[in-house]
Protein backbone atom coordinates (compact mmCIF):
# COMPACT_ATOMS: atom_id res chain seq x y z
CA UNK A 1 0.00 0.00 0.00
CA UNK A 2 1.59 3.34 -1.08
CA UNK A 3 1.67 6.53 1.03
CA UNK A 4 -1.19 8.14 -0.87
CA UNK A 5 -3.43 5.16 -0.24
CA UNK A 6 -2.48 5.14 3.43
CA UNK A 7 -3.34 8.83 3.75
CA UNK A 8 -6.71 8.33 2.05
CA UNK A 9 -7.46 5.42 4.35
CA UNK A 10 -6.63 7.46 7.45
CA UNK A 11 -8.73 10.44 6.33
CA UNK A 12 -11.66 8.16 5.50
CA UNK A 13 -11.52 6.58 8.95
CA UNK A 14 -11.59 9.96 10.70
CA UNK A 15 -14.39 11.28 8.50
CA UNK A 16 -16.49 8.17 9.07
CA UNK A 17 -16.36 8.62 12.82
CA UNK A 18 -16.84 12.39 12.60
CA UNK A 19 -20.10 11.93 10.67
CA UNK A 20 -21.28 9.54 13.38
CA UNK A 21 -20.72 12.22 16.00
CA UNK A 22 -22.47 15.01 14.12
CA UNK A 23 -21.30 18.26 15.66
CA UNK A 24 -19.40 16.55 18.45
CA UNK A 25 -15.78 15.55 18.84
CA UNK A 26 -13.94 13.41 16.36
CA UNK A 27 -12.15 10.21 17.32
CA UNK A 28 -8.95 9.25 15.50
CA UNK A 29 -7.07 6.00 15.73
CA UNK A 30 -3.45 6.36 16.78
CA UNK A 31 -0.95 4.87 19.24
CA UNK A 32 -0.50 6.49 22.66
CA UNK A 33 2.74 6.72 24.61
CA UNK A 34 2.90 6.82 28.41
CA UNK A 35 -0.71 5.70 28.83
CA UNK A 36 -1.38 3.00 31.44
CA UNK A 37 -4.41 1.90 29.39
CA UNK A 38 -2.66 2.02 26.00
CA UNK A 39 -2.94 -1.74 25.51
CA UNK A 40 -6.70 -1.50 25.96
CA UNK A 41 -7.59 1.55 23.88
CA UNK A 42 -8.74 1.24 20.30
CA UNK A 43 -8.96 4.97 19.72
CA UNK A 44 -8.02 8.36 21.10
CA UNK A 45 -9.98 11.57 21.45
CA UNK A 46 -8.97 14.78 19.74
CA UNK A 47 -7.70 16.98 22.55
CA UNK A 48 -7.18 14.04 24.90
CA UNK A 49 -9.36 11.74 26.99
CA UNK A 50 -9.68 14.42 29.67
CA UNK A 51 -11.90 16.44 27.31
CA UNK A 52 -14.68 13.83 27.57
CA UNK A 53 -16.87 13.61 30.66
CA UNK A 54 -17.13 15.81 33.69
CA UNK A 55 -19.41 16.97 36.46
CA UNK A 56 -23.16 16.87 36.05
CA UNK A 57 -26.31 17.15 38.14
CA UNK A 58 -29.39 15.30 36.90
CA UNK A 59 -32.51 13.63 38.28
CA UNK A 60 -32.99 9.90 38.84
CA UNK A 61 -36.10 7.80 38.39
CA UNK A 62 -37.31 8.69 41.87
CA UNK A 63 -37.21 12.39 41.09
CA UNK A 64 -34.16 12.95 43.28
CA UNK A 65 -31.21 15.10 42.17
CA UNK A 66 -28.01 13.11 41.67
CA UNK A 67 -24.51 14.00 40.55
CA UNK A 68 -21.93 12.11 38.54
CA UNK A 69 -20.30 11.11 41.84
CA UNK A 70 -23.53 9.42 42.93
CA UNK A 71 -23.98 7.24 39.84
CA UNK A 72 -20.42 6.67 38.59
CA UNK A 73 -19.18 4.64 41.55
CA UNK A 74 -17.61 1.83 39.49
CA UNK A 75 -16.40 1.54 35.90
CA UNK A 76 -19.64 2.49 34.15
CA UNK A 77 -21.12 2.31 30.66
CA UNK A 78 -22.80 5.67 29.99
CA UNK A 79 -25.26 6.08 27.12
CA UNK A 80 -27.21 9.13 25.92
CA UNK A 81 -30.50 8.42 24.14
CA UNK A 82 -34.26 8.64 24.63
CA UNK A 83 -37.09 6.28 25.50
CA UNK A 84 -39.14 6.93 22.33
CA UNK A 85 -36.16 5.85 20.20
CA UNK A 86 -37.48 3.17 17.83
CA UNK A 87 -34.40 1.01 17.38
CA UNK A 88 -30.82 2.11 18.09
CA UNK A 89 -31.19 3.13 21.75
CA UNK A 90 -32.89 -0.03 23.01
CA UNK A 91 -30.55 -2.17 20.93
CA UNK A 92 -27.43 -0.44 22.26
CA UNK A 93 -28.67 -0.54 25.84
CA UNK A 94 -29.60 -4.23 25.57
CA UNK A 95 -26.09 -4.91 24.28
CA UNK A 96 -24.58 -2.95 27.16
CA UNK A 97 -26.65 -5.04 29.58
CA UNK A 98 -25.28 -8.23 28.01
CA UNK A 99 -21.76 -6.85 28.44
CA UNK A 100 -22.38 -6.00 32.10
CA UNK A 101 -23.82 -9.48 32.77
CA UNK A 102 -20.89 -11.14 31.00
CA UNK A 103 -18.42 -9.17 33.10
CA UNK A 104 -20.37 -9.81 36.32
CA UNK A 105 -19.99 -13.54 35.64
CA UNK A 106 -16.22 -12.94 35.60
CA UNK A 107 -16.32 -11.02 38.87
CA UNK A 108 -16.01 -7.59 37.24
CA UNK A 109 -18.58 -5.03 38.39
CA UNK A 110 -19.63 -2.54 35.74
CA UNK A 111 -22.36 0.06 36.15
CA UNK A 112 -24.89 1.10 33.52
CA UNK A 113 -26.29 4.61 33.11
CA UNK A 114 -28.84 5.93 30.60
CA UNK A 115 -29.15 9.71 30.21
CA UNK A 116 -32.10 10.96 28.19
CA UNK A 117 -31.64 13.69 25.59
CA UNK A 118 -35.43 14.18 25.47
CA UNK A 119 -36.38 15.59 28.90
CA UNK A 120 -39.69 16.99 27.64
CA UNK A 121 -41.10 13.46 27.34
CA UNK A 122 -38.72 11.50 29.55
CA UNK A 123 -39.89 12.38 33.03
CA UNK A 124 -38.40 10.59 36.05
CA UNK A 125 -41.06 7.86 36.09
CA UNK A 126 -40.64 7.29 32.34
CA UNK A 127 -36.86 6.84 32.53
CA UNK A 128 -37.30 4.68 35.65
CA UNK A 129 -39.69 2.28 33.94
CA UNK A 130 -37.70 2.26 30.71
CA UNK A 131 -34.44 1.50 32.50
CA UNK A 132 -36.04 -1.26 34.58
CA UNK A 133 -37.36 -2.90 31.41
CA UNK A 134 -33.85 -3.02 29.95
CA UNK A 135 -31.92 -4.26 33.00
CA UNK A 136 -32.50 -4.09 36.78
CA UNK A 137 -29.15 -2.37 37.30
CA UNK A 138 -29.57 0.28 34.60
CA UNK A 139 -29.86 3.76 36.12
CA UNK A 140 -32.10 6.13 34.16
CA UNK A 141 -31.47 9.86 34.43
CA UNK A 142 -33.31 12.93 33.24
CA UNK A 143 -33.37 16.61 34.23
CA UNK A 144 -34.17 20.04 32.93
CA UNK A 145 -33.31 20.93 29.36
CA UNK A 146 -30.38 22.95 30.67
CA UNK A 147 -29.09 20.12 32.86
CA UNK A 148 -29.29 17.65 29.99
CA UNK A 149 -27.53 20.08 27.66
CA UNK A 150 -24.70 20.53 30.17
CA UNK A 151 -24.24 16.77 30.63
CA UNK A 152 -24.35 16.17 26.88
CA UNK A 153 -21.82 18.93 26.26
CA UNK A 154 -19.46 17.38 28.81
CA UNK A 155 -19.52 14.13 26.83
CA UNK A 156 -19.58 15.89 23.45
CA UNK A 157 -22.91 14.30 22.63
CA UNK A 158 -24.68 15.66 19.58
CA UNK A 159 -28.50 15.75 19.64
CA UNK A 160 -31.41 17.70 18.23
CA UNK A 161 -35.14 17.27 17.71
CA UNK A 162 -35.69 16.03 14.17
CA UNK A 163 -39.14 17.55 13.60
CA UNK A 164 -42.03 19.29 15.34
CA UNK A 165 -44.61 16.52 15.13
CA UNK A 166 -46.34 14.98 18.14
CA UNK A 167 -44.29 11.80 17.69
CA UNK A 168 -41.00 13.50 16.93
CA UNK A 169 -37.71 11.63 16.79
CA UNK A 170 -34.33 12.81 18.02
CA UNK A 171 -31.13 12.87 15.99
CA UNK A 172 -28.19 12.03 18.23
CA UNK A 173 -24.78 10.44 18.42
CA UNK A 174 -24.86 6.85 19.64
CA UNK A 175 -21.64 6.13 21.48
CA UNK A 176 -21.41 4.27 24.77
CA UNK A 177 -18.75 5.74 27.05
CA UNK A 178 -16.74 3.72 29.56
CA UNK A 179 -16.09 5.99 32.54
CA UNK A 180 -14.23 5.24 35.76
CA UNK A 181 -14.70 7.37 38.90
CA UNK A 182 -10.96 7.57 39.52
CA UNK A 183 -9.70 7.94 35.94
CA UNK A 184 -12.59 9.55 34.09
CA UNK A 185 -13.34 8.70 30.48
CA UNK A 186 -11.57 5.55 29.29
CA UNK A 187 -13.08 4.41 25.99
CA UNK A 188 -15.99 4.75 23.59
CA UNK A 189 -17.95 2.07 21.73
CA UNK A 190 -20.06 2.53 18.63
CA UNK A 191 -23.37 0.87 17.94
CA UNK A 192 -21.55 -1.68 15.78
CA UNK A 193 -19.43 -2.96 18.70
CA UNK A 194 -20.13 -6.65 19.32
CA UNK A 195 -20.91 -7.54 22.95
CA UNK A 196 -18.08 -10.09 23.15
CA UNK A 197 -15.46 -7.64 21.88
CA UNK A 198 -16.83 -4.86 24.07
CA UNK A 199 -16.74 -7.08 27.17
CA UNK A 200 -13.14 -8.03 26.40
CA UNK A 201 -12.24 -4.34 26.06
CA UNK A 202 -13.91 -3.36 29.34
CA UNK A 203 -12.23 -6.32 31.08
CA UNK A 204 -8.87 -5.07 29.81
CA UNK A 205 -9.44 -1.64 31.34
CA UNK A 206 -10.70 -3.18 34.57
CA UNK A 207 -7.51 -5.21 34.78
CA UNK A 208 -5.45 -2.01 34.76
CA UNK A 209 -7.42 -0.13 37.41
Amino acid sequence: MDNRTLRLFAVSAVLAVTVGLGAGAYFAFAPRDGDRFADCRSGTVAGGAATIGGLFTLVNGEGQPVTDRDVLTDPTLVYFGYTFCPDICPTDLARNALVADDLAARGIKVGQVFVTIDPARDTPDVVRDFAAAVHPDLVGLTGTAEEIAAAAAAYRVYYRQADASEYYLMDHSTFTYLVDPAHGFLEFYGSDAAPEAMAASVACFAGHL
